[in-house]
């Protein structure tokens, strides 16, 4: 084999190579003679059979599977030889080979950096302890109390006013035509709650139980079904009954309305979870932390082809936000120029830090057991109640879905390896400091780790908010207002894995 260098340039490496015919033929004959082995020909017992036949017979075939194996086995002689590491599968073009001649192709490697041995120790980071309080406890409660609360008739008649709930039946139509979604009987809507579409409430304020009326509305620009959006539309109301909501008691019955045994166990599941919605936004938190201090760290070159891959995915989810015109509002007014640069930036470091945490991980023979692949097969399938088998099922036999769940695992290794060897001081704080400072932060700088699937945001603390001890009860509203949503950001920037994901 004749390998000549032709490209040099940092971490690209191109070279022409040339197998000489004799080496072919040879490989070939001897496959051949193996082939030959196993053969069944007619007038021929196996094993000799004449190397004519056998080549006239099998001769194509196994060229080709010499030629594959030839390209294959130079290719990782050449790389062992000088001692190259590939960034990515070498590409390999042949340029030059018919029957009895020197097969000629040429290559292109791209190299992985020289990253060396790294000293984390130098790092210092705090890491914040959050516990929820006594007060935010009773909040909870009291959410979960309002949001379950009951509701009675009103004996006397009167007129509905903020705070009431009105049963009604309605037919909803757009140019006398009734549409889809528009239908509801014996619908419980809590005026002032916003459950409907902007002024629909309003006008069944003051009516009474047997009242008969019209509800003139018109459908938001943004309404998420299209057929509807910027429509008027005309809701034929009966007001059926007039009701006000009764206060609910906080004690152990209240509790196992929502499926605990008592207050006590109730308040403890709350503390649990806000709890555990601290732990994992603080553990994000020093996550980020780390990443903007190795990115600033260690600014080794990044494999260039590498690099345009992934800046060529985030520019495609760029585009698609364009024409949807879901760009992030910092972004609306820059010119493509200055977006091109931005997020080849973020480009740059979202493949630096992928090697780097990979770097780490092979370094010190960190692995992701199967084990830890099946705990995150099951956490997706709970997540997805009533499909849990389905989920399970489409990971188990799909091994490119499982190497998915394998990268953010392999990369909280990483991480989790990085954390134990630099200096983290450990920091208790209250939620409403840690709100606070967050706050702060949002306000003083942007947030430039790596961007979602969607457009970069900002982090938040979690907000004060009830814990999902029972479902949320999501508004019982016609499907006027299932859909006034408008576009919002993703909640943070989440950190890029060793293969180049998000986590």
């Amino acid at each position: 084999m004749q390998v000549v260098e032709t490209n040099s340039e940092s971490l690209l490496k191109d070279f022409k190579v040339t197998v000489d015919a004799a080496d072919i033929e040879a490989r070939i004959d001897s496959r051949l003679t193996e082939v030959g082995q196993d053969a069944r020909i007619p007038g021929f017992r196996p094993g000799k059979v004449p190397a004519s036949v056998l080549k006239q017979r099998f001769g194509q075939a196994v060229r080709g599977e010499i030629l594959e194996s030839t390209l294959r086995d130079s290719t990782q002689e050449l790389l062992a030889e000088r001692g190259l590491r590939p960034a990515s599968q070498p590409q390999i073009e042949v340029t030059s080979y018919e029957e009895g001649n020197d097969l000629e192709y040429d290559l292109k490697v791209e190299l992985l950096p020289d990253i060396g041995d790294i000293d984390f120790s130098s790092i210092e980071l705090d890491r914040d302890k959050v516990s929820a309080t006594d007060t935010e406890i009773d909040e909870t409660l009291q959410r979960l109390a309002d949001q379950n609360r009951q509701s009675k008739v009103v004996e006397t008649a009167r007129d509905a006013k903020d705070g009431d709930i009105v049963v009604i039946d309605f037919i909803g139509k757009i140019d006398d035509v009734s549409f889809d979604g528009g239908t509801g009987n014996d619908m419980q809507i809590e005026l002032g709650a916003d459950q409907f579409i902007p002024g629909f409430e309003d006008q069944l304020i003051g009516t009474k139980a047997g009242q008969s009326l019209d509800v003139n509305v018109t459908f938001p620009e943004d309404y998420g079904t299209a057929d509807l959006a910027g429509k008027d539309a005309v809701f034929s109301c009966e007001v059926k009954e007039l009701r006000e909501p009764t206060a609910t008691e906080l004690n152990d019955e209240f509790a196992k309305t929502l499926g605990l045994e008592s207050l006590e166990a109730l308040k403890a599941a709350i503390r649990e979870q806000l709890d555990g919605e601290y732990a994992q936004y603080t553990r994000d938190k020093i996550k980020r932390e780390l990443l903007d201090k190795l990115s600033l760290e260690y600014k080794f070159e990044v494999p260039p082809r590498m690099l345009d891959s992934e800046f060529e995915q985030i520019w495609d989810q760029i585009e698609e936000a364009r024409k949807k015109d879901t760009l992030d509002e910092e972004d609306k007014g820059k010119s493509e120029e200055e977006l091109r640069e931005q997020y080849r930036n973020i480009a740059e470091r979202r493949v630096r830090l992928g090697l780097l945490l990979s770097h780490v991980g092979e370094a010190n023979e960190l692995t992701v057991t199967q084990e830890e692949v099946n705990h995150a097969i099951m956490e997706r399938a709970r997540q997805m109640p009533g499909q849990e088998q389905q989920v399970v099922e489409f990971y188990r036999s799909n091994a490119e879905a499982q190497a998915s769940l394998q990268a953010p695992i392999f990369e909280d290794k990483a991480v989790n390896f990085i954390l134990e060897m630099a200096k983290v001081n450990e920091r208790e704080i209250t939620p409403q400091q840690l709100r606070a400072e967050t706050e702060s932060q949002a306000e003083d700088k942007e947030v430039t780790a790596e961007i979602p699937k969607k457009a970069p945001a900002k982090k938040k603390a979690p907000a004060k908010k009830k814990a999902s001890t029972k479902p949320t009860g999501e508004k019982s509203s016609p499907k006027p207002k299932a859909a006034s949503a408008k576009r919002t950001k993703a909640a943070d920037a989440k950190a890029i894995s060793a293969d180049n994901k998000d986590a």
